[in-house]
């Protein structure tokens, strides 16, 4: 069974860090494609970054040099360390992950957890 478990978010001023984690379980998660995605309030889900089986990465244009998205093969953690945080960045983060495709659709997701930037 697939699970995936987020974790790290908070509330953070403007200009500050923070760094989430997705720590997953029920399979091994090297060769799957990973994401996070925010959720504003009254907006839909949109896909923040993303990690594929051989490593590449996708980030969309508003956290650009800001977000980094990486992958502990060997904990089956997906991270996203967030700095330089502004408030339009405040949103439920979800952890996602697929085992066969790789764009903005996910199979699975997280709970997910609030980041509050303020």
């Amino acid at each position: 069974q697939v699970q995936l478990v987020e974790s790290g978010g908070g509330s953070v001023q403007t200009g500050g860090s923070l760094r989430l984690s997705c720590a997953a379980s029920g399979r091994t998660y090297s060769k799957w494609c990973m994401g996070w995605f925010h959720q504003a309030p009254g907006k839909d889900h949109e896909l923040v970054a993303r990690i594929d089986r051989a490593g590449t990465t996708w980030y969309r244009d508003s956290v650009k040099d800001r977000f980094t998205i990486s992958k502990d093969n060997a904990k089956n953690t997906l991270y996203l360390q967030m700095n330089s945080l502004k408030s339009e960045d405040t949103a439920m983060y979800y952890c996602a992950a697929d085992n066969i495709y790789c764009g903005t659709g996910f199979a699975y997701w997280g709970q997910g957890t609030q980041v509050t930037v303020s």
